[in-house]
């Protein structure tokens, strides 16, 4: 069925079937000219939003609708991870061509649902217009955070120890088998491709770490590790350095590397879409936040190195030599690549 057979309002009307998971706070939400609800007095409010277009960002012809829908809400619920907060609502625009069936667009939204009930996201409303070639989503967040427990990307200090919250390179992996249409090689390789469309949001351990207090500067790998430790050693006006052999890397990864003669590391620094959390912490809680965190989520925080002064990135190789990087990883007008 083609979205010209029930209409805009018919569409409407569809999509906003099980889009309030959380009614306490909402006074008015799709069916109105805007949405109206209450925000927690005397937290701050945070809001984000992310742009997702056919064969710029993903595949129409090779991605399903839910795992287009779960990813495009997940990517934003990240970025309220980042900075600590708890994600609350989400505005979903999307222009629709005329090809594309209803029973796609239908899994889309069911893919944002499926998320957004896992964290208590309501979905109060957006816009919908036609499209004279690709599928386009925004979404918009609004999130919030007590403003002493925010985090932010400019307060990592001299000394601070830098935190992962997972492996970095899954996911550029996973995408790699995608688009080279690679068949799966051995069992466990899925997992990086899962990786990629359905990437986890770390919002419970975002908040985890804005409640202990000690946390400097945090920021999700989104563009890799390279390019968003780069905006915050710049933001912060500080330096970093990293040691190669801590950078997490996932068995899957390894093995994926082994089989076709790669190098984990360029996958791990530069890959991007991991969506973890980095976090700079002062050396002197490092160990007690560790600890906490593993009691709290029964994972690591991966130590890759620390804060300095230098006012750039230096890698140290596993032969002890230091080398000096530039920041790499995603960006929209400088990186090229080939979608088909």
């Amino acid at each position: 069925m083609l979205l010209k057979e029930i209409g805009e309002f018919g569409f409407i009307k569809k999509i906003s079937r099980g889009c309030l998971i959380r009614p306490q706070n909402i006074l008015k939400s799709i069916g109105d000219d805007a949405a109206a609800f209450f925000m927690n007095p005397g937290d701050v409010t945070l809001v984000t939003t992310d742009l997702l277009i056919d064969r710029v960002h993903f595949l129409r012809h090779r991605t399903t609708g839910f795992n287009l829908g779960y990813k495009s809400l997940s990517v934003n619920l990240s970025d309220i991870a980042a900075m600590g907060g708890i994600a609350r609502e989400a505005f979903v625009s999307i222009a629709i061509p005329e090809d594309c069936e209803i029973e796609y667009l239908d899994m889309v939204y069911r893919g944002m649902k499926t998320l957004a009930s896992e964290f208590g996201v309501n979905i109060l409303g957006g816009d919908t217009t036609s499209s004279k070639a690709d599928l386009v989503i925004n979404i918009t967040v609004i999130g919030s955070v007590s403003e002493k427990e925010m985090l932010c990307r400019n307060g990592a200090q001299h000394g601070d120890t830098i935190f992962l919250t997972g492996f970095l390179g899954d996911s550029q992996a996973g995408l790699h088998l995608l688009s080279e249409n690679i068949p799966e090689i051995s069992e466990g390789l899925e997992e990086l491709i899962n990786a990629h469309i359905l990437p986890k949001p770390f919002l419970r351990e975002g908040q985890f770490l804005a409640c202990q207090r000690c946390v400097h500067a945090a920021i999700d790998i989104s563009d890799g590790l390279g390019s968003d430790l780069g905006h915050i050693i710049e933001q912060s006006n500080v330096g970093a350095r990293i040691y190669h052999e801590k950078i997490p890397v996932s068995k899957n990864l390894a093995k994926f590397c082994t089989h076709f003669r790669l190098d984990p590391f360029n996958y791990a620094f530069s890959g991007g879409e991991d969506y973890v959390l980095l976090c700079t912490v002062p050396s002197d809680k490092a160990n007690r936040l560790a600890t906490d965190y593993r009691k709290r989520f029964n994972q690591p925080l991966y130590s890759i190195g620390e804060i300095t002064d230098s006012g750039k990135i230096e890698l140290v190789q596993a032969n002890g030599q230091i080398r000096e990087t530039e920041p790499s990883g995603w960006d929209h007008f400088k990186t090229v690549e080939k979608i088909e």
